[in-house]
């Protein structure tokens, strides 16, 4: 574990905040300094912070790599204080946190919308929206939405999830709020939802996702890096974030498949968490201005 970079004073007065002070998170959050989501470049490098909320702790072989909050808290205030991080990506939890422990000013925020398809569930198709809606991320000031979307042909819960998806990015369109969609093709492989990163169920589930909603004005993608991704971004015109996905993958390998995709037409940056959160050596710092420079080639 890397040597903490927020003092156990910080963490004592969040926990007196959320005690007796909860009125001021809401407050924090309206009052922070706000940002244009692009600006100079036209490039945003976010860290993803959604998983606990969906049962996903895991980081490569640590099953409960995430379970220690003070620990990702830490870690996201090292990524947040890097040259070049633009924002955060994460559910009302950590977000309300962070806002509590002033690490939001001139970030971006993007609210997790669904994470009901908990992960190993019998039900995990079934990905309710559990975390933020529309109208409390307008009033709250926060930035950007995003939703997951896994397509299980063979799942009857994919339609409802579907229906629930069309409905945030028309509400996201109609309210100006920019909508990150995260699609995939996906299916149960004994007893548990993989999803597919063939380059042509990529292509296949942006189709799908780019069709949701009465407007598509407000929509952005957030996809993985997959072979052929010249073949990926040639069907969509929306912007694109490229998503990290697990720690696992050699990292100088995973840096490279990133700075190749990143030169792409439509590519406007990275969103990473566990790759970049917990890398193999621990050194958060290195790893975010690596991917920092990857995005902002002028740092």
């Amino acid at each position: 574990m890397p040597e903490r970079f927020l003092s156990p004073a910080r963490f004592e007065r969040l926990r007196e905040i959320r005690a007796t002070e909860p009125a001021t998170i809401r407050a924090t959050l309206l009052d922070r300094r706000r940002r244009e989501v692009l600006r100079g470049d036209g490039r945003l490098f976010i860290v993803a912070a959604d998983h606990p909320a969906r049962g996903a702790l895991a980081v490569g072989a640590n099953p409960t790599a995430m379970a220690d909050r003070y620990d990702l808290l830490d870690r996201l205030a090292t990524a947040l204080s890097r040259p070049g991080v633009d924002g955060v990506l994460g559910t009302p939890d950590i977000i309300d946190d962070l806002a509590a422990l002033g690490l939001l000013h001139d970030k971006i925020i993007v609210g997790s919308m669904n994470r009901g398809g908990l992960r190993g569930a019998s039900f995990e198709m079934d990905d309710r929206f559990t975390g933020y809606d529309v109208r409390s991320m307008v009033d709250a000031g926060i930035d950007f939405a995003k939703t997951l979307l896994r397509v299980n042909l063979d799942d009857r819960a994919t339609a409802p999830t579907l229906t629930a998806t069309a409905a945030a990015v028309t509400e996201a369109s109609a309210a100006g709020l920019p909508i990150m969609l995260e699609p995939f093709m996906s299916r149960w492989v004994d007893g548990r939802v993989v999803n597919d990163l063939s380059t042509d169920a990529v292509i296949l589930s942006v189709a799908i996702a780019s069709g949701l909603g009465a407007s598509s004005a407000y929509t952005w993608m957030k996809l993985p890096v997959v072979p052929e991704m010249e073949r990926v971004m040639a069907a969509t015109t929306m912007p694109t974030l490229l998503l990290g996905g697990d720690s696992g993958a050699d990292p100088d390998e995973t840096f490279a498949a990133w700075q190749n995709a990143l030169a792409l037409p439509g590519v406007r940056g990275l969103t990473v968490g566990r790759t970049l959160l917990y890398p193999p050596d621990d050194d958060v710092a290195a790893a975010v201005d690596i991917a920092a420079g990857l995005v902002h080639t002028g740092l």
